[in-house]
């Protein structure tokens, strides 16, 4: 599980609310449907991201960018 190193519920809550949101952004923006092994691998993205980022938003934009830029 990718969020299984989050221990603290805010964090643990930001993750989640940056993933469905990353993920519904990345799905607009591809015209291709993106698969459950895309959003892994965004959900990881994500994990780790989250003690750096400022909020969700930021979380959320971060993520996007790591993950567009890893293709």
């Amino acid at each position: 599980m990718p969020f299984s190193s989050l221990t603290d519920p805010v964090d643990l809550a930001r993750a989640d609310g940056a993933l469905q949101a990353a993920w519904a952004e990345l799905q607009l923006m591809n015209p291709e449907p993106l698969g459950e092994r895309e959003r892994t691998k965004l959900a990881y993205i994500i994990a780790a991201l989250v003690a750096v980022a400022e909020d969700e938003d930021d979380l959320r934009r971060r993520a996007i960018d790591r993950y567009r830029a890893s293709y």
